[in-house]
């Protein structure tokens, strides 16, 4: 999608002139104006369950509290009239109506067939992939479906463009809307993470007897951090110019239009406790074990599709990588952006990603947790490396150098040569409501990436659910796939707990 030039209106200064109100509108970031870029249209979805039918006139209240005091939320993207499609865009200001952004479609479900209403549910948000919002207003919309599905009373879509900004802050913006079930009158709480701080307190308090022991360590830290950085570095500049992914189910097929096929959402709820308990069990973090549970499902369908059919492929062989989006800015906050909401000194907060890509191990494996320690390496090897940060700042460079064309074409084609694109957003930490409706899961995803796999892992009090897109020409069975991210859950966890049974006896 490349927006046209919109004309937007003029005022009359004091000496009878015409001054234009977008010359004081402020520039897109350079990272959002990317995704206006053709074959980089991305899309963000928040799935959100609830556990009592929702009310309409409510939700719009809400919306019109909180959401459009963002100046995101209520501006127009327009691109300057004196350039041509490669120029400036603005956000301009603009009078919203609720009621353009809230869509509510009629769906009719068999009576008392729960899983008639998920097939329909399921079928209309994929239907969303094919669309894009209209650019004559601002880029965000509200799907609600007043039906009753196996996984909640009611389904809502939050869609807006990426352009809007990343998910980190589009994540504390949408849960300062939201309040604690349990204390309607506080905001929810996210976690913040202090591993690395504790650290580097305990390396120095370690070391503080012997200097010249510190200093060696720290030299030769340096020196890893520095090889594993050129390293990895040049395997991302590889993997843009020439360097794939082994064919599988999951890779892009040359000449695959992708453009031309639909997205399947599909999302699974897990236990975050187990997922807690796995991590402790092999001293890893919840991501190394959230990267395991994703291994493992992967290896599921690819054994299923290739080792048990008759199809001839080496397994041990295939080169398997994900593409991981790192966030480089510090998260606004539930309670600053309430806070700024309430003030109205909303701190606009756009786009500022790294790109990170991670082996993956494809196989099958005897013991379950050895896909928790394999990923628990990979992820302990790119935690010793500035991989985000330098593609950050390639990526600056090439948007000064070579324009927003070509640094979009550099940011869509390292992931299109990897094999599935990963990112995980952490959500409140206890359970919340909105209006007085109690949410039961929320599933952040995207459309419009150029990779025929996403997984998206994202928290949301005692539960984690994973949320997988999928180009439905290129896997015929996403259910098959979300399955086997249940089940491999499941069997990891099983053999944490043979593990701690073991331990007790």
């Amino acid at each position: 999608m490349v927006l046209k030039p919109i004309r937007t209106s003029k005022k009359v200064d004091e000496n009878g002139g015409e001054e234009e109100e977008e010359a004081a509108a402020m520039l897109l970031s350079p990272a959002s104006r990317m995704f206006h870029e053709p074959n980089y249209n991305i899309h963000i979805l928040a799935i959100m369950g609830w556990k009592v039918p929702l009310d309409i006139d409510s939700i719009k209240a809400q919306i019109l509290g909180k959401l459009l005091k963002h100046p995101r939320f209520s501006s127009l993207q327009v691109m300057d009239e004196s350039h041509d499609g490669s120029g400036e865009m603005r956000w301009v200001p603009t009078t919203v109506n609720v009621d353009d952004h809230i869509i509510v479609p009629r769906l009719k479900p068999i009576a008392d067939n729960i899983m008639d209403t998920d097939k329909l549910v399921e079928e209309y948000i994929s239907s969303i992939s094919t669309t894009t919002i209209d650019v004559s207003k601002p880029l965000w919309d509200v799907h609600i479906l007043n039906v009753k599905t196996s996984h909640a009373e009611a389904i809502s879509v939050l869609r807006f463009h990426h352009s809007l900004g990343d998910g980190i802050a589009l994540m504390s913006l949408l849960l300062s809307c939201f309040r604690r079930s349990s204390d309607p009158n506080s905001l929810p709480t996210l976690l913040v993470s202090s591993s690395s701080s504790k650290d580097k307190s305990n390396l120095s308090t370690s070391n503080n007897r012997n200097h010249m022991w510190l200093y060696l360590v720290k030299f030769w830290l340096f020196i890893r951090l520095l090889f594993n950085t050129v390293v990895d570095v040049l395997l991302f500049i590889a993997t843009a110019l020439f360097l794939k992914d082994s064919q599988s189910p999951f890779t892009v097929a040359q000449g695959f239009n992708k453009s031309s096929t639909r997205q399947r959402f599909i999302y699974r709820t897990v236990s975050l406790d187990d997922i807690k308990f796995i991590k402790n069990a092999t001293n890893a973090t919840v991501n190394d074990v959230i990267l395991g549970i994703t291994q493992a499902a992967l290896s599921r369908y690819i054994h299923r599709r290739y080792v048990e059919g008759k199809r001839k492929f080496s397994v041990e062989q295939m080169r398997c990588r994900a593409t991981i989006l790192v966030n480089l800015r510090p998260a606004l906050g539930v309670q600053a952006a309430a806070e700024m909401i309430e003030k109205n000194a909303i701190v606009i907060q756009g786009n500022c990603f790294g790109f990170v890509i991670i082996p993956l191990h494809i196989g099958q494996l005897e013991n379950p947790l050895d896909y928790v320690h394999k990923a628990k390496v990979s992820m302990d090897r790119k935690k010793q490396s500035l991989e985000s940060q330098c593609t950050f700042y390639l990526l600056q460079l090439f948007l000064k150098f070579f324009g927003f064309k070509r640094a979009t074409k550099l940011a869509q084609r390292v992931p299109s040569q990897t094999t599935l694109a990963f990112s995980n957003v952490v959500g409140p930490l206890e359970e919340v409501s909105c209006s007085g409706h109690p949410l039961a899961f929320l599933a952040p995803t995207c459309y419009g990436q150029p990779t025929g796999l996403m997984v998206h892992a994202c928290s949301y009090a005692k539960n984690l659910t994973f949320a997988i897109t999928v180009d439905e020409g290129m896997i015929p069975d996403p259910n098959q796939l979300g399955d086997d991210f249940v089940n491999s859950f499941m069997l990891i966890n099983e053999a944490a707990l043979s593990k701690f049974r073991t331990k007790v006896d």
